[in-house]
């Protein structure tokens, strides 16, 4: 539920103005800035507003940065615009987080509300609001899957991961990396690093892996 005012996406596109590079940052669905409900949403629409943002904002090859849920769906871009895509910078990548992280310790009540309401609220530690997770959400998920065979991306990539993390276990990146056909990936273990990545040393992490990126992809 973060939004392009975020720390990590306000700091990039100052790095990248103070380069000279063109920077975009956007809102999904039901997100910040952006209409719609969040409940609405699933990894197949965000993954739907990405690339709407991609085709009709941007031009020429791009770097895509994805930070946790973005991770994802910045893999699935990939897949979905080849030709498009320089390079991929992932922070705390989390694909397949629906199945993988969030279904098995969904419990036995949350499962009953799914099937009763549709929805169940899952307690945050980023916001005093609770994070509804609906039924949509898990099963369009399990249609995006990602990290079950070969993933046929072939550009630069980095990714940086917090071992402090407890949202999404730094193992993820390194699965994500074994999965990944191309040769050319970096993963960068932060040892005091948590899920935000969003302290400045943690920062400094992610402007490397964007420039290695940048420089790898020419």
């Amino acid at each position: 539920m973060s939004d392009m005012t975020g720390t990590k996406a306000v700091a990039l596109e100052g790095l990248c103005r103070s380069q000279g590079r063109a920077f975009t940052r956007f809102d999904y669905s039901g997100h910040g800035q952006s209409g719609g409900a969040f409940t609405e949403g699933t990894i197949g629409a965000w993954t739907a507003d990405a690339l709407a943002v991609l085709d009709a904002v941007t031009a020429g090859p791009q770097v895509l940065v994805g930070s946790s849920m973005g991770g994802w769906i910045m893999t699935l871009v990939a897949l979905a615009r080849p030709a498009r895509i320089a390079g991929l910078v992932g922070v705390a990548a989390a694909p397949d987080f629906t199945e993988d992280l969030l279904w098995p310790q969904t419990t036995d009540a949350q499962k009953a509300a799914l099937e009763r309401d549709g929805v169940y609220e899952l307690p945050s530690d980023y916001g005093e609001r609770p994070y509804p997770i609906t039924k949509a959400l898990i099963e369009d998920g399990r249609r995006h899957l990602v990290l079950r065979g070969e993933i046929a991306i072939h550009c630069p990539i980095a990714l940086v991961h917090g071992m402090k993390d407890a949202e999404v276990p730094f193992e993820t990146s390194i699965k994500l990396a074994r999965r990944l056909a191309s040769n050319d990936v970096t993963v960068t273990l932060v040892k005091d690093g948590d899920h935000r990545m969003s302290e400045p040393a943690h920062l400094e992490h992610l402007f490397v892996a964007l420039d290695r990126v940048l420089t790898h992809a020419g």
